[in-house]
């Protein structure tokens, strides 16, 4: 009997809650670029974003194969949402990401709109509040439009003024990538945004 292929689960969301894969060649580059030791346009970086995920397309296609579940810290649609909020096209920012692997979950985390308990403030490129709100209106616009199935979690606590603890996100994220696993019905791995 084949194996089963594994899921594949993104964690997506606003500054501090993940980061790009900063140990390859393209991911150093765009290290130095949010630490505001080099210089590039708007284009360029998004390009460099995208072209950090395409670098790990193959190895992911493999390991989903085999049967192993990815849990992918960032994807395609932080680089369209954080370049939006700089004023490029959706359209664009999204052609540079058409035929990735298309995920199985986006896991969205993100904190209540009518708070501001969250700090912003970094060291960091984009982490700005008046920023971080614009990514995060995109971020809702993708959501919104989306064919990929997306779960939000509030990372805030019920009252929306402090974090909530790890445990309870831990346990929320388990329930939904447990359900997720167990969906998955076949080996054939969908592209996004192609028409399937």
């Amino acid at each position: 009997m084949a194996t089963k292929r594994g899921a594949l689960i993104i964690f997506e969301g606003l500054d501090r809650i993940a980061f790009p894969n900063r140990s390859t060649e393209i991911g150093s580059l765009i290290d130095s670029y949010l630490q505001r030791k080099i210089e590039f346009n708007d284009h360029t970086i998004h390009l460099l974003f995208s072209a950090n995920r395409w670098e790990c397309i193959d190895t992911m296609r493999t390991k989903l194969l085999q049967g192993y579940t990815l849990i992918v810290d960032r994807y395609a649609y932080s680089g369209i949402a954080f370049t939006q909020a700089k004023g490029l096209d959706k359209n664009w920012c999204q052609s540079c990401d058409i035929g990735l692997l298309k995920p199985d979950l986006v896991l969205y985390f993100h904190r209540n709109k009518q708070t501001n308990s969250l700090s912003y403030t970094g060291d960091e490129r984009y982490e700005t509040k008046s920023f971080q709100d614009k990514v995060e209106f995109y971020f809702e616009q993708l959501r919104l439009s989306s064919s990929e199935q997306w779960q939000d979690i509030n990372v805030l606590d019920n009252d929306n003024k402090n974090m909530r603890d790890k445990e309870s996100i831990q346990n929320e994220i388990r329930l939904y990538v447990k359900d997720c696993i167990n969906g998955i019905k076949n080996n054939h791995i969908d592209e996004l945004w192609k028409d399937n």
